[in-house]
């Protein structure tokens, strides 16, 4: 089947999608921790939330590439965005009928994360297709799409930190749970009738033999391409700081520092804007330069700083500072990391090295939330805010030091994604990121693959 030209309204759907699923993953980034912290007064418990909602995402990225293409991303995705608005939109119900344990909190956010990782997964590799029959280059698809992601999670955090003020998190999570049903609707109506989001009508039937060949083909591309497997373990690291930020460190900085959700709210607000910014200024001039010094610089302006200058304040001046300077040095991550991507891994690939990458970015996800209420608990806020810093600032110094990152700023031997199924492009392919930012992530959208928004104010994508 030929490909409709200059169809524009499949890959602005996708994008509206996005914008307003990410819009509410931010409302569930300051609404559950919040949540957690008013229903049982402990970051430990926070935490434990945050790790029960992390684990499934793995679980999900590791086995469900394969399965996306059989499926269909467009039902995927679809189906993904019912489940989650279900499961969110019964802890505030099962709260306010007497009826909610904490153990039916952490189940309940499990489903979401076992959920959410899929049907991201499944509008993130659709992304190149969509660019092409809109008559775009992939480079300005994928920094609009993550400017767009950039632009919503300012919006929404910014209604979720008043929200939470004066209305409660119960709300937040309500309205969440809608905008999950706004995104199931788009999708459903702007890519009905596209090749690329239907299910995979050739090749042999899926059987058990045909899934572990599939799912152990995305690995290998992923495991012997040096670059790809770098990008992973960096991003892999990060991650995990940039949970223990959004899902504890945060919160309860804002609540015994800072005054209140309010402030969180202010404070991740600006930093989505200058992203958001730092985006759409990569996507204009940012081809002229080369990428691997322009991500680095942006990993070591936007990663640590904000942890180093929350443990020396206790004021909102300066973080807010910092996180408008971090904003603009993490926008500029996931348009690189998503065209690498696009360009290097083969189309036929893509779902299943997209489902190995996002597995491997959100490894130590469910960690950085358990960890870090864990460490608040025992050596307090400021010890635990330094020591990730500095962790932080050395994992971001790898490109600096490691050869196999010159490979990004290589182009593919064999020449764009889609020619050589499976190849090692020169001996390093370049990957995409997860962070997941989530950089999608574990944020409703991140750094490439799709993964958790990169940077400390930026968490796992949700969906």
């Amino acid at each position: 089947m030929t490909t409709k030209q200059n169809d524009r309204t499949p890959l602005a759907g996708v994008l509206t999608a996005n914008a307003v699923s990410v819009t509410g993953n931010s409302l569930t980034l300051i609404g559950v921790p919040w949540f957690a912290l008013e229903t049982t007064g402990s970051p430990g418990k926070a935490g434990l939330v945050a790790f029960f909602a992390a684990v499934p995402v793995v679980l999900a990225a590791v086995a469900g590439g394969p399965v996306l293409d059989r499926i269909g991303r467009r039902r995927v995705s679809i189906t993904s965005d019912l489940v989650c608005g279900l499961a969110l939109t019964a802890i505030p119900l099962l709260h306010q009928t007497g009826l909610l344990r904490f153990w039916m909190l952490c189940a309940l956010m499990a489903v979401t994360g076992l959920f959410h990782a899929p049907g991201e997964t499944a509008r993130y590799v659709l992304v190149p297709d969509l660019a092409g029959r809109a008559g775009t280059s992939l480079t300005r698809a994928a920094s609009l799409y993550d400017a767009v992601a950039r632009g919503a999670r300012m919006t929404g955090a910014a209604i979720a930190g008043l929200l939470v003020a004066f209305m409660g998190p119960g709300t937040v999570l309500y309205i969440d749970a809608a905008t999950f049903a706004v995104s199931a609707l788009l999708v459903t109506a702007t890519l009905r009738g596209v090749p690329s989001a239907e299910p995979l009508r050739e090749g042999p039937r899926l059987s058990v033999a045909r899934y572990r060949a599939d799912l152990r083909e995305g690995y290998s591309f992923l495991l012997r391409t040096r670059l790809m497997l770098g990008i992973m373990v960096m991003v892999m690291v990060t991650n995990g700081l940039n949970q223990s930020w959004s899902s504890v460190l945060l919160p309860v900085h804002a609540r015994e520092e800072l005054g209140g959700p309010a402030a969180q709210g202010l404070l991740v607000s600006v930093f989505a804007g200058c992203a958001l910014a730092g985006a759409l200024l990569y996507g204009a001039i940012g081809e002229r330069f080369p990428r691997r010094v322009v991500f680095t610089a942006g990993f070591l302006i936007g990663g640590a700083p904000p942890y180093v200058v929350a443990a020396l304040t206790d004021t909102t001046a300066p973080l807010l500072v910092t996180l408008a300077v971090s904003g603009l040095g993490i926008g500029v991550l996931n348009p690189i990391l998503a065209t690498v991507a696009y360009e290097q891994v083969p189309d036929e690939l893509r779902s299943r090295v997209t489902g190995a990458s996002t597995a491997g970015v959100l490894l130590t996800t469910p960690l950085g939330g358990l960890v870090a209420g864990l460490l608040v608990e025992r050596v307090g806020l400021t010890a635990t805010l330094l020591g990730i810093g500095t962790l932080y600032f050395l994992t971001t110094l790898s490109p600096m030091f490691f050869p196999a990152w010159r490979g990004m700023d290589a182009p593919p031997k064999n020449g764009p994604a889609g020619t050589a199924k499976g190849t090692d492009i020169a001996g390093v392919t370049e990957g995409a990121d997860g962070a997941g930012g989530t950089a999608g992530g574990v944020s409703r959208t991140g750094p490439s693959i799709p993964a958790p928004a990169a940077g400390p104010a930026g968490t796992p994508p949700r969906r």
